[in-house]
């Protein structure tokens, strides 16, 4: 396949590798063009623009940071929609809320092209390895052309119903791993008194059937960084935390109801973020909140 990437942060530089691993001939772009050497050293063409990128491409894939993003890509100065999008399919993976994608899908249809939101729950190894989970929404035509890539992509693709229905999967999803990265930094807390070396802490937690998932592919980070121990790159770092979560509870708003976990969950990223711990990865946000709690008490 002819495949275009468009945003080539983490997330999308391992899919662009992991594309180039199956023989399919890759072009990407960036707005900051270092992001793409990887892909490029890897294979990748680099295209000078969206709208260079879509010309080139049969299927394109856009995995960008937030909604203002995926405006400027698709519809500012040489974006995707500049072009004829005639037997095209372009699939959005950027987490944002389903109104988003619903009038991104009406802009990409007037174009001539088809259109499938993709959002996908995994971090940047499970990218590389085709092991995301995929939440679809769009048309079953759109769907059915996709699905021979997505699967090269994703452990499980599920077409959940029409365009933003996807969303609203991927924010209800990412509500229930953001929750259980403060709910673990809390249980840590509460054993902190307790003489119990942080590998075993976290082995019986990912022995019970809340943590199990988890922490049996993440919990030795997870440990490492209560032994104070180097933490490498992040992959999914409070900062994009907070911005799922506001995609949440705006999404709630809209729909006449509250989210009192998230907001509260919110509460505490921002607090982390306003003392310079918003890059820090997931996995070390237990070892960090202990801290904080730590220096608390002696103020």
């Amino acid at each position: 396949m002819k495949i275009g990437i468009a945003g080539t942060g983490r997330m999308g530089t391992a899919i662009a590798l992991r594309l180039l691993d199956k023989g399919h001939q890759v072009t990407v772009w960036n707005r900051t063009r270092d992001k793409t050497v990887s892909a490029a050293r890897a294979g990748a063409a680099v295209a000078a623009s969206p709208a260079a990128l879509a010309r080139t491409s049969d299927k394109v894939i856009s995995f960008l940071t937030n909604a203002p993003a995926m405006q400027a890509v698709y519809s500012g100065p040489d974006g995707l929609l500049s072009v004829d999008l005639r037997a095209k399919l372009l699939i959005d993976m950027s987490t944002v809320r389903g109104g988003e994608h619903r009038a991104l899908e009406r802009k990409v249809q007037a174009r001539g092209g088809l259109f499938l939101e993709c959002p996908v729950s995994g971090t940047v190894q499970p990218a590389r390895d085709g092991k995301l989970v995929g939440f679809a929404g769009g048309t079953i035509d759109a769907f059915a052309k996709a699905l021979p890539l997505l699967l090269q992509l994703c452990r499980r693709a599920e077409l959940i119903g029409p365009v933003g229905a996807g969303a609203s999967m991927k924010l209800a999803a990412n509500l229930l791993l953001t929750a259980f990265w403060q709910a673990l930094a809390e249980a840590c807390g509460l054993m902190r008194a307790v003489p119990m070396a942080p590998e075993k802490l976290i082995d019986l937690f990912a022995d019970t059937n809340i943590g199990a998932g988890m922490l049996k592919t993440r919990g030795a980070l997870v440990a490492a960084a209560l032994k104070g121990e180097p933490a490498g790159a992040a992959s999914f770092d409070i900062d994009f935390m907070r911005k799922d979560l506001r995609e949440m509870l705006q999404e709630a708003a809209a729909l006449g109801m509250s989210l009192p976990v998230a907001a509260r969950t919110l509460d505490c990223f921002d607090e982390a973020a306003s003392v310079g711990a918003g890059k820090i990865d997931a996995t070390q946000y237990p070892a960090w909140w202990l801290a904080r709690t730590r220096q608390a008490e002696r103020a």
